[in-house]
Formats: structure tokens, C-alpha cells, sequence
């Protein structure tokens, strides 16, 4: 006899999200900060898990969960993005669809206020994958639902004043000849992964980068298979020293690991957040999900902000390792 639809379990869906790892040290991080943290990754969670509850997509899941951390000036990414060595905001953000493969990114933006969003418009609406600064913009300029702000928006004193420190460094570094320490330069980022009631997974990650970035520089976080990547299987959002995860393909390589290697996820991304990136020099952090709606959020730094819904529908937020 066939199930009706009482005997078929529930669908499941997950949600999980992170706002950066890095230098976060327990006695430097004030209470009242910690708690208004915290209650950002909430309403993150809130947005993006009201779609997938309501049977939508885990495409508009992360970027809905995105959106809401980009607003927040507590975290590297649209509102609360670092400043780069000229004083300015070139933000970056990309995501990914995984049973279709379709992608989109941008680098070097500086005037379109939600980055995520545009990355979905270069991913639904053009040819291309990744589009960079000048070009991006006028990309921008013919979609009326991007909205436009002038680069100072992006500004907060906080980041201003790590721009100050990180300059004074920088000299005195300089004077003594030796060379740059770039830890606790590089960490912010916000990120989402999803998994929605048909089985699908997307990802998406949104920073301003690195303090005192010069040239032009981008890390992983608009890469698509280093900071951001998503299959059928896995999808995963990075956060850490950009280079490391370009180099290792960080992204990719866990669910590569899932895919051909047989492994868990678990494993998969332990032995590369782990292992390979500092192996390598680096350091940071991944949240990821499979489509069992198995969830992890390894990282090797000090802290990562984070929070998740489980199938299950259990949630919770947490910044040090102590507190999972």
C-alpha cells in the first residue's frame, strides 16, 4: 500500500552561519558585546530558517541570512567592513547552488550595499561567474534592486581605528626590518549554508577583506572552491587568512574529500581546517552541512562566531570552542 502523506517523514532542513574567525580572545570580548553578537547570528538564523520552513530555497536561505550580518557593523562584511590601506571599503562576496552549479561573485565593490545580493544577480542575471571592481559596479547600475550607497556608509570607528593600529605596525615593522606579521588582520567574513525541504544545498560568504589591504588585494572569500563552494553532496563557507584557503582550495577540497575520498564530513573538514591549512601557514575556520544535514564548524583560531538550526530544529549560537 502506498504511504499517504502522514506516514512520510518530515522534511528535513538546516541551517548554518558564521560571522568570522580569528583573534578572539575570551577576556577581550565585552559581555554586552558578546550578547548584541550573539543576537545578530539569531536574527541571521531567524531569516534564513523562516524560508526553509516555509518550503523555500537554500539559495534564498543564505543569501537571507547573509544579508542580515551584512547589515550588522559588528562583523568584516558591507556595514562593518575593514578599511583598505587608502582609507576606502572593496568588498567581496560570493555564492553557490549545489545541484545546479550555478555560481556568482564579486571583488572590489565599493558602492552596491548588499554584496551577496549582487553576486546572485551576476550568478542569475549574466554569463559569468565572478565580476570585479569598475565592471561590477556598472553591472550594478542595471539592476534597480541593487540599492547604492556612497563608500563612506561602510564606515564604523572601530574599523577605522583598526586600520590606525594596523598602520603604526605596519611602521614600526618597517623601521625594524622585519617582516610583516599579518596575523589578526585578515579575520571577519560572514557566511551561510543550507539545506531546504527538496534536498538542495547552496552556500554563500560576504567580507570586506583584510585591514590595509593594498593593490587591489582579494582573498577566498569570492573564490568559488576556496571560500565558497556547494554540490549535491556538501556545501562549505571559509573564513580565515584568504591566501591559505586559495592555495588549498579549501572549500572545495572538503567536499571533494566527501565525495571521492569516502570521507565524513566531519572528517573532511577537520583534516583540512585541522591539518592542511596550518600545515601550509594558515589558519581560520569552515562551517558546512551535508545533505543529511550533518553539521560542522571546526576552526583552529582562538574563536569563530557561529550559529545554527539542526534537522531536529535544535539551534544555538557560540563564539569560543569552550561553549559548543
Amino acid at each position: 500500500m502506498t504511504a499517504n502523506a502522514y506516514d512520510r517523514p518530515a522534511a528535513r532542513v538546516a541551517l548554518v552561519i558564521h560571522g568570522g574567525a580569528g583573534v578572539i580572545e575570551r577576556d577581550k570580548l565585552d559581555a554586552d558585546d558578546e550578547r548584541a553578537i550573539r543576537a545578530d547570528l539569531d536574527r541571521a538564523l531567524d531569516a534564513g530558517h523562516a524560508l526553509l520552513a516555509d518550503g523555500g530555497s537554500a539559495l534564498d536561505a543564505v543569501e537571507a541570512a547573509v544579508r542580515v550580518l551584512e547589515e550588522s557593523p559588528r562583523f568584516n562584511a558591507a556595514k562593518g567592513a575593514v578599511f583598505n590601506a587608502e582609507g576606502r571599503h572593496e568588498l567581496d562576496a560570493s555564492i553557490m547552488e549545489g545541484h545546479t552549479r550555478r555560481a556568482g561573485a564579486v571583488a572590489a565593490v565599493r558602492t552596491v550595499r548588499s554584496p551577496i545580493r549582487l553576486a546572485r544577480r551576476v550568478m542569475e542575471r549574466s554569463p559569468h561567474v565572478m565580476l570585479i571592481s569598475d565592471g561590477a559596479e556598472r553591472f550594478a547600475d542595471d539592476h534597480d534592486d541593487l540599492e547604492r550607497v556612497a563608500n563612506d556608509w561602510f564606515d564604523t570607528e572601530l574599523r577605522r581605528e583598526q586600520l590606525e593600529r594596523a598602520q603604526q605596525r605596519e611602521r614600526a615593522e618597517a623601521e625594524a626590518g622585519v617582516p610583516a606579521d599579518l596575523r589578526g588582520r585578515y579575520f571577519g567574513t560572514v557566511g551561510a549554508v543550507a539545506l531546504d525541504v527538496h534536498g538542495h544545498i547552496a552556500a554563500a560568504t560576504s567580507t570586506g577583506g583584510m585591514t590595509n589591504k593594498k593593490w587591489g588585494r582579494v582573498g577566498d572569500s569570492p573564490v568559488i572552491g576556496a571560500g565558497t563552494w556547494a554540490d549535491a553532496r556538501c556545501g562549505v563557507s571559509g573564513t580565515g587568512w584568504g591566501e591559505f584557503f586559495i592555495r588549498n582550495a579549501v572549500a572545495h577540497d572538503i567536499c571533494a574529500r566527501v565525495a571521492y575520498g569516502g570521507q565524513s564530513l566531519q572528517e573532511a573538514a577537520d583534516a583540512v581546517v585541522m591539518r592542511v591549512i596550518p600545515e601550509h601557514g594558515g589558519d581560520g575556520g569552515v562551517i558546512a552541512l551535508d545533505a543529511d544535514g550533518n553539521i560542522v564548524m571546526p576552526f583552529n583560531t582562538s574563536g569563530m562566531y557561529r550559529g545554527w538550526v539542526k534537522p531536529d530544529g535544535s539551534r544555538g549560537t557560540a563564539v569560543f570552542r569552550e561553549r559548543d
